[in-house]
Parts: C-alpha cells; sequence; structure tokens
C-alpha cells in the first residue's frame, strides 16, 4: 500500500457551507497546478520529443511533490 501524497490542499478553493453546517472545498489541488507548472516547462525544453508521455506526466509530479515539500520547510 503506497502513502498518501501531501496534495497542498485547494489551489483556488471553492468554499461550499454544507447543511449541515460542515464546509466542503473543490477544485484542483497545488499538487495539480504545480505538476501542469511544470509539464509546460517540460514541454517548453521540446524534452516531450523524447520522453513518452506517462514518463512526463510523472516527472512533472516528481517535480510538484518536491515543490510541495520545499514549501513545507519554509
Amino acid at each position: 500500500m503506497s502513502e498518501a501524497k501531501d496534495d497542498g490542499g485547494p489551489a483556488f478553493p471553492l468554499e461550499r457551507h454544507l447543511p449541515d453546517g460542515n464546509e466542503a472545498y473543490y477544485g484542483m489541488t497545488l499538487r495539480d497546478l504545480f505538476a501542469g507548472m511544470a509539464l509546460i516547462g517540460l514541454n517548453a525544453n521540446k524534452i516531450c520529443d523524447i520522453w513518452p508521455e506517462e514518463t512526463l506526466a510523472e516527472a512533472a509530479y516528481k517535480q510538484a511533490d518536491a515543490m510541495i515539500k520545499a514549501r513545507g520547510k519554509s
């Protein structure tokens, strides 16, 4: 079983007040936002021409995880 990744929480939270008094947040996670930004950088470097799409996606999320980890240290 793999351990849960820290997703950084919601990047652009849409808060909903539920009838039971609780709150829920919807939207993309900070991890997804960081991965998308990393993927833009990977594609800008033309690395996408030689790496399979799955490898690019994994590299983008690996970079996102590193960014979230570094963010927690400050």
